[in-house]
């Protein structure tokens, strides 16, 4: 049994399959209206389930041993040759990924990776008073704060209590702290000089728990695609979902275009 149980419609054919990762806090969820967009336009799709803090600490503890999770995952599914969609922390999933598997992985996009500046503000108090505690209005405040540009286009409340009763158990949250301190010595630059395959960035402009700007300049040494979303936060497949499924299913049509 894999770590991560997917949802998947796979086609058998010779694309690539378009797959999903989990974020940190956020199951497959997050990803909607790609995935059913690419689904009723006939691509083979696949996306994890469990948010990454759900998952054996072990496994979020290292950005390698995700990645050989979801990988099992998509073998498990029967999804050869991929393109990797991930968000957030399955960001440098997927970077690491591409440049430890360039013969299975064809493409990556990427949005609101860590790495390349201090630990995101994830809405958390760690100190031992636990002034901020994973539930509650305020928690929610804070989230949604890091989180959104527009407010009104956040997840809704329901997401919001799932997400904190997640937190609430302690396994959760100590795989939180190790997948953070997993970003803290993760090489970056030496991963985005592994990567052979086609890659594209999209960023939202106002990400205040990652920002785009430390990534902007990285990139500009590297034959990567960059689409900054003007007007979203650190979820634009959330928050401004039609920019950014436009851009991803430009991009896969690409990929496949340039494997035929």
């Amino acid at each position: 049994m894999t770590d991560f149980t997917t949802q998947h419609r796979l086609d058998g054919g010779s694309r690539p399959a378009v797959v999903f990762m989990s974020a940190l806090f956020a199951g497959g969820w997050i990803w909607e209206h790609p995935y059913r967009r690419l689904e009723e336009r006939g691509w083979p799709v696949l996306r994890t389930n469990e948010a990454i803090c759900a998952i054996d600490r072990r496994v979020a503890g290292s950005i390698e041993r995700l990645g050989d999770s979801f990988l099992a995952s998509c073998d498990e599914a029967g999804a050869g040759d991929v393109i990797v969609c991930a968000n957030s922390l399955g960001g440098l999933v997927a970077v690491d990924l591409a440049g430890r598997h360039p013969e299975r992985v064809r493409g990556i996009v990427v949005s609101g990776a860590p790495g390349l500046t201090p630990d995101p503000d994830v809405g958390l108090s760690f100190d031992r008073r636990g002034s901020i505690r994973p539930f509650g209005e305020e928690f929610g405040e804070r989230m949604l704060a890091a989180l959104f540009h527009d407010r009104a286009r956040a997840f809704s409340r329901a997401r919001m209590d799932e997400v904190g009763t997640m937190l609430q158990q302690p396994e959760s949250m100590v795989s939180m702290a190790r997948s953070l301190k997993a970003t803290r010595t993760y090489q970056v630059r030496r991963a985005l000089d592994r990567v052979a395959c086609p890659s594209i960035y999209i960023w939202g402009r106002h990400d205040r728990m990652t920002p785009v700007d430390p990534w902007l300049e990285v990139l500009t040494e590297y034959p990567a695609e960059v689409v900054v979303v003007e007007h979203s936060g650190h979820i634009p497949m959330i928050e401004c979902a039609a920019e950014y499924t436009a851009a991803l299913e430009g991009f896969v049509g690409r990929c496949a275009g340039a494997l035929a």
